[in-house]
């Protein structure tokens, strides 16, 4: 699913990225815990989280995720958006919590990261 996709299904703000929208990704992952991102997540994931902090995004720099999504109406730093801008990330911002986001996202054809 495109980037720009996402952004219209979520009706969320782009908050830095608007140049990559065309970009493709394969599944969703959804968590406040970095562990279980750590744990679980490829590279070809969105993240969907309300954390707001730099350790959101050193996680994805780890994993080489390109797109966050923070839900809850949840606005990053501008410490972490200049953090973000470094690594060539995507992030959106939607006043959706993130079981709604997950059920959105799912429902029009974005797998989930599979565990087991």
């Amino acid at each position: 699913m495109q980037v720009g996709k996402i952004k219209s299904l979520l009706n969320a703000e782009i908050l830095l990225g608007e140049h990559f929208l065309e970009r493709e990704v394969k599944s969703a992952f959804g968590s406040d815990l970095m562990s279980d991102v750590l744990a679980y997540v490829d590279d070809e994931s969105v993240l969907l989280t309300g954390l707001v902090n730099q350790q959101v995004i050193r996680t994805a720099e780890m994993l080489d995720l390109k797109t966050i999504v923070f839900v809850r109406g949840k606005k990053p730093g501008e410490d972490v958006i200049e953090l973000a801008k470094e690594h060539n990330m995507v992030l959106l911002m939607t006043n959706l919590t993130l079981y709604t986001t997950s059920g959105i996202l799912y429902s029009n054809g974005l797998k989930g990261i599979n565990i087991g």
